[in-house]
């Protein structure tokens, strides 16, 4: 019998290559170089988000706090630069504000027992009024230029300076975020294939109490889900803001949508124990370009959410018929 996990993600993936096809139809402008460079930029934060998601919904929980987490990160991350902290130690910094916020996460499901869409609400609350509140809700600017290379700097990008003084750009190079994205994504596919907590995490989305009788700590694989949402997160507020070179602490406003979609439109199950990062990625890429291809049509923001609603929707409407069978 075939793997319906398996047949989803082709699906999907199909539906990727149609969207590429169809948009490079309808504007030649949109398979080239510096086009396809700003679709891997908006598709890293949406895919680092995407892949800490998989991991809280793969144990049957959600996490509505990813896109206010990716703010007080990144906001953290910015205060930390202006005092003088290296860039280096204050991303480091940002990424466990993010770690720190999905422990609390955790902790609220397992130890205090409320349901995650509850206690993520209202983590998603608190993380966006403390970003809000730490900067008098104005953006922190003049961060500096090492502040901006994670975001905006690429790996062999080659400049020639012209007679005229200016420099011109022979190869634009491969952008940071999209290896960052590359090396995580790879990572927490090896975690989940690999290794026992991967192992465990499957095992309490599938059935919890199955796994609580076979020895698996389902309280503590859950928290771990959880950090790694918000270290993601963490690691996404960084990459965004290093984008912007500003911390914007009203940034990741409906983020965390996008990335349950990402999860969803890939394959995870709401229901827990299904889902894959590759999956995830390829979901990931179909909003990412979905977006990007409208944006190029000339449609508005605001038929590009019901859109990407549509797509969500039909994504779970399938997830549905597959656990019926």
């Amino acid at each position: 019998m075939p793997d319906p996990g398996k047949i989803h993600r082709l699906s999907a993936l199909l539906t990727l290559l149609l969207l590429i096809v169809g948009f490079s139809l309808a504007s030649p402008a949109f398979l080239s170089v510096n086009n396809s460079l700003t679709v891997l930029l908006q598709t890293s934060v949406i895919g680092l988000l995407g892949i800490g998601m998989t991991m809280v919904i793969l144990t049957g929980g959600i996490d509505l706090s990813v896109g206010s987490v990716l703010a007080l990160s990144g906001v953290g991350t910015a205060m930390a630069v202006k005092a003088g902290v290296p860039v280096g130690p204050a991303m480091g910094l940002g990424v466990a504000i993010g770690a720190f916020c999905g422990a609390i996460n955790g902790l609220v499901v397992t130890k205090a027992r409320i349901p995650p869409f509850v206690a993520t609400l209202g983590m998603m609350l608190m993380a966006r009024g403390l970003a809000l509140q730490l900067t008098g809700a104005a953006p922190i600017s003049q961060l500096g230029e090492a502040f901006g290379r994670l975001g905006n700097g690429a790996l062999f990008r080659v400049v020639e300076m012209q007679p005229n003084g200016f420099p011109k750009v022979i190869f634009p190079g491969v952008p940071y975020p999209a290896i960052l994205l590359l090396i995580v994504a790879a990572g927490a596919a090896c975690l989940l294939r690999y290794r026992q907590v991967g192992r465990h995490i499957y095992a309490t989305g599938s059935n919890e109490e199955a796994a609580r009788l076979s020895g698996v700590r389902v309280d503590r694989t859950k928290i771990y889900a959880y950090v790694m949402s918000g270290a993601l997160a963490g690691l996404a507020g960084n990459v965004l803001m290093s984008r912007l070179v500003t911390a914007q602490p009203s940034e990741g406003v409906m983020y965390e949508l996008d990335a349950i979609a990402a999860a969803v439109i890939g394959g995870a199950s709401l229901s827990g124990g299904v889902g894959t990062v590759s999956g995830t990625m390829i979901g990931a890429f179909i909003i990412g370009i979905l977006r990007n291809g409208l944006n190029m049509a000339g449609v508005s923001a605001f038929i590009q959410q019901i859109v990407i609603g549509a797509v969500v929707i039909a994504a779970v409407w399938i997830d549905q018929l597959r656990n019926r069978r």
